[in-house]
């Protein structure tokens, strides 16, 4: 527990936008020993309206303001990437643990100099790779740990999805995530961070990798289809195909972990089931119902923490270590 905390996590959020209206806003608000306390936003119209419609006491355009409130004792930050590395750091200069949004940062180098300083400042970083701490997940996890499918052989990544939902009808983005220069590396950074993540939970580190990535239909600034290889520290190797590009019949997300003895698959994106198929007999699924406030089982995590009461399973180094392997599967596209 950090000295500053003693009772009730009161939070600060640096960019309140979409990921904030439903999927972690209101599971700050709703946790116990957790709250809200202020806002902040660069537009202030858009600060002051947020602050208003979730009942918060107060709002900023100036994240310095922000970050100074003295009755704010943590901040979540979530801006696009392009500014984590910035705010994480002033945040740790006032010494105030952080959870910071997904991808951890644009680039490796920047998730080491937020961990740094956050050691320096004695401060813990987390980081919102919240299917950590989902029940489709630990149910995956049960199911390897059990032994039922065996040794674990090999991991198959297949994320194939349209283009049209992600840009407008001229072909023209207005999307953030698109623009490498805000992101890191358009919609494999955004998605594809959440399934290394995952597997980083589920069977440890990767330790190598390597791919390719391209920019095929030249919408948009970045690269629109990767493929990648990598291996675990245990020997388990692993593939992924993550296409932005693709047709509606090609689409697919479907993620497989595959035994000596069986197999687990199940999507990331599309919902939360999981199939369990061992040799020689029937074929399990297990479905799950998942809260529209979806962060809220890793936020819980993040306050028990603070509040010295348990372990948050997502860290400023487990996340930095998914900005590395990222950076190792495209680091031959083009520039």
């Amino acid at each position: 527990m950090t000295e500053n905390i003693e009772k009730e996590i009161c939070w600060g959020i640096i960019g309140v936008g979409d990921v904030c209206e439903i999927k972690s806003g209101p599971a700050l608000m709703k946790i116990t020993h957790s709250t809200v306390k202020a806002v902040m936003r660069r537009n202030a119209v858009k600060a002051k309206d947020f602050a208003s419609r979730h009942n918060i006491e107060k709002w900023y355009d100036n994240a310095d303001d922000l970050l100074n409130d003295p009755e704010v004792n943590a901040i979540y930050i979530a801006t696009p990437p392009d500014t984590h590395a910035e705010y994480t750091i002033k945040a740790a200069a006032v010494k105030k643990p952080v959870y910071v949004e997904k991808p951890m940062a644009r680039s490796y180098q920047e998730c080491l100099s937020m961990i740094e300083a956050c050691k320096k400042a004695n401060i813990p970083l987390y980081v919102a790779y919240y299917r950590r701490a989902l029940p489709n997940i630990l149910k995956v996890k049960e199911i390897i740990s059990s032994g039922v499918i065996g040794a674990i052989r090999s991991v198959d990544i297949n994320l194939q999805m349209t283009i049209e939902p992600i840009v407008d009808p001229n072909g023209i983005s207005n999307n953030w995530r698109v623009d490498p220069k805000i992101s890191g590396g358009g919609y494999f950074y955004d998605l594809a961070s959440h399934q290394l993540d995952a597997l980083d939970f589920l069977l440890g580190p990767i330790i190598e990798a390597k791919g390719f990535s391209e920019n095929q239909s030249k919408e948009y600034k970045a690269d629109d289809i990767t493929v990648g290889i990598f291996k675990f520290d245990n020997d388990i190797l692993g593939k992924g195909l993550w296409a932005f590009n693709t047709s509606q019949a090609s689409q697919n997300d479907r993620t497989t972990i595959i035994g000596s003895k069986g197999q687990i698959s199940f999507p990331f994106f599309e919902d939360h089931h999981v199939i369990l198929e061992i040799d020689n007999q029937p074929i399990k699924k297990f479905e799950f119902e998942i809260s529209k406030h979806i962060q809220m089982p890793l936020i819980q995590t993040i306050v028990d923490e603070l509040l010295g009461k348990g372990n948050c399973p997502s860290t400023g180094k487990s996340g930095a270590r998914t900005n590395w392997v990222l950076e190792q599967i495209i680091m031959n596209r083009k520039d």
